[in-house]
């Protein structure tokens, strides 16, 4: 067997240290949620236990904990399913050239440039001045929306530039309208990829910070309530639900991966349902 060059180890070395960089901080944090009754937010660990995470569940003296957590996950799914809605409407629309589309598409991508807490702020003042309340449903979202919506029209876009345009002409053939054709052949083609836009719409929502600090009005979302505690609690507490929303993102990304994996093996053994709705 040939022998491993030293650039492998190098690039080996170099990867690890990445991993690290990136998931140091998170492993950090869990360790020290499991401080024990005396102990701080820094090393050394002061004993071992699951008492901060007990914590959590009794009345706190400061922030809404379970309340943002509830607005978060709310918000989650109503980005989720806008995203997914309008991204296959526009992966559909661009699949044919029309006045204006290249216009139109970069001014859907340039609000992936545009800082996000500009985003907020204008956001923020257009209902100022529209004198609408200012709230984490209307405004909050609209402003994540501008965040899900490019990378869920980007991956459409990659759909739709693979999609064998054949199967379309196929149930065309077989009599099937429009919107059976949509219904019953393309939606579960891409089904997977669909999973894919919502689990991008979702998490991104989920966590977003700068694009809701001045949109969501008086109740925060999760990451608003986590940013406020930093300032007045100075126990393990944070870190336990820190430790907690990572284990629920974790939970959502493998349910929304299990779906996809499912809808993938169901293709394999039965194709898509085209024909299953034609008359």
């Amino acid at each position: 067997m040939e022998p491993r060059s030293r650039s492998f180890y190098a690039l080996a070395i170099f990867f690890g240290l990445f991993i690290l960089f990136l998931y140091g901080p998170v492993i950090t944090i869990g360790i020290l949620s499991f401080q024990g009754p005396r102990g701080g937010l820094t090393f050394p660990m002061n004993g071992v236990s699951v008492h901060w995470f007990y914590d959590l569940f009794e009345k706190q003296a400061v922030g809404d904990i379970w309340g943002s957590f509830r607005r978060s996950f709310v918000l989650g799914l109503m980005v989720m399913v806008c995203t997914v809605v309008f991204s296959v409407m526009c992966g559909l629309a661009f699949r044919s050239r029309f006045r204006g589309s290249g216009l139109l598409f970069y001014l859907i991508i340039t609000s992936l440039i545009i800082p996000s807490i500009l985003i907020s702020l204008g956001v923020g003042l257009i209902f100022n001045i529209l004198d609408w309340e200012v709230h984490w449903s209307t405004s909050g979202m609209g402003s994540q929306l501008t965040w899900t919506l490019p990378f869920g029209i980007l991956i459409m876009f990659a759909v739709f530039n693979r999609f064998d345009k054949s199967y379309e002409e196929a149930a065309r053939d077989l009599g099937a309208s429009w919107w059976q054709t949509i219904r019953f052949v393309v939606l579960p083609i891409i089904a997977p990829s669909l999973i894919g836009v919502a689990l991008f719409g979702f998490t991104l929502s989920y966590d977003e910070f700068a694009r809701t600090l001045l949109t969501s009005g008086s109740k925060n979302t999760l990451p608003l309530e986590i940013f406020g505690m930093t300032t007045n609690v100075t126990t393990p507490v944070l870190y336990a639900l820190g430790t907690l929303t990572t284990v629920f993102s974790l939970i959502i990304i493998l349910g929304f991966l299990l779906i996809a994996y499912l809808l993938r093996r169901r293709q394999e053994r039965h194709g898509s349902d085209a024909g299953s709705g034609l008359v």
